[in-house]
């Protein structure tokens, strides 16, 4: 089994570029996180764990379209790849494995 070991706040980040399947960008990231865990998260922290995933080749990346919202400022929007999803599927059953070894 293909091993490519991430920290759990980059498994957070990948889960959930994976859940907004191609629409993903550092803010929207930021927003949904911290909404979820209750964290204080900066967005300088996505972003790092952003291009550390591309980097591990679990996500990529293109520009999107400039919006007004943004003073026609592009956003970067994340897609998880094959093997992020695999990278995910692994970790899911090491835990759920995990689990079933608790007693009671």
């Amino acid at each position: 089994m293909y091993r490519n070991n991430i920290g759990e706040f980059e498994e957070l980040v990948l889960l959930t570029v994976a859940a907004m399947d191609g629409q993903a960008y550092g803010a929207l990231l930021l927003e949904d996180i911290a909404a979820r865990t209750g964290r204080t998260i900066q967005l300088s922290a996505i972003h790092v764990a952003l291009y550390r995933l591309e980097e591990k080749k679990l996500v990529c990346s293109e520009m999107g379209g400039a919006t007004g919202e943004r003073g026609g400022r592009r956003k970067r929007l994340f897609t998880i790849t094959a093997e992020g999803m695999q990278v995910l599927k692994d970790i899911r059953n090491i835990r759920e494995e995990l689990w079933q070894l608790i007693p009671g």
